[in-house]
């Protein structure tokens, strides 16, 4: 696993060892920054369930001015502070050592840029990350979101949360969403 683009391009990164993670795939961290890219630089970036942190590091590497990490496994935030010295992005992160839901209240934004979320697929998390974040002052329509999922996860409860779907990218074994608040008629 490794930097892709930007400044810190090519740095290798380490990953927690087990089934607990599951590190996204550079094919796949290509893809998600080539849609993603005029959206990076200067943005304030969010890596829910960071597992190793590659997703915001990546970020960072490509011009994000600042990105929050939340992770509650011990040896996954390891990871995440051992790749930030690697990368030498240290200043530019803060690493929030909590679950997700209490992490929320502890990102002290007025806005939140992009958020990626990459709960574990078989829990019900991801439906839990997105009620909280609904009711979050940080999120605003100018906010993306994007959820790593299964395909078969369920997500027709967006718009009763004020979410709505702009775009899903498939692969072979998961997806990303790209979700936006719903922007309401006058």
């Amino acid at each position: 696993m490794r930097v892709i683009a930007g400044s810190a391009r090519r740095l290798k990164l380490v990953a927690p060892y087990g089934l607990d993670t599951r590190p996204t795939q550079d094919i796949i961290k290509e893809t998600l920054f080539n849609i993603i890219q005029a959206d990076v630089p200067g943005s304030i970036f969010v890596d829910l369930c960071a597992g190793s942190g590659a997703i915001g590091i990546e970020a960072l590497s490509r011009g994000a001015k600042r990105a929050y990490f939340v992770e509650n496994g011990r040896e996954a935030c390891a990871c995440i502070q051992k790749n930030l010295h690697t990368t030498h992005f240290e200043e530019e992160a803060v690493l929030l050592k909590q679950d997700v839901l209490s992490a929320l209240r502890h990102i002290h934004e007025k806005e939140v840029d992009i958020i990626y979320a990459d709960p574990p697929y078989e829990a019900q998390t991801i439906h839990d990350i997105l009620h909280a974040l609904a009711d979050t002052g940080f999120v605003t329509d100018n906010t993306l979101i994007i959820v790593e999922s299964s395909l078969d996860t369920d997500f027709s409860y967006l718009d009763e949360i004020g979410f709505t779907l702009v775009r899903e990218k498939d692969y072979k074994a998961n997806r990303h969403l790209f979700i936006r608040r719903t922007v309401r008629g006058e």
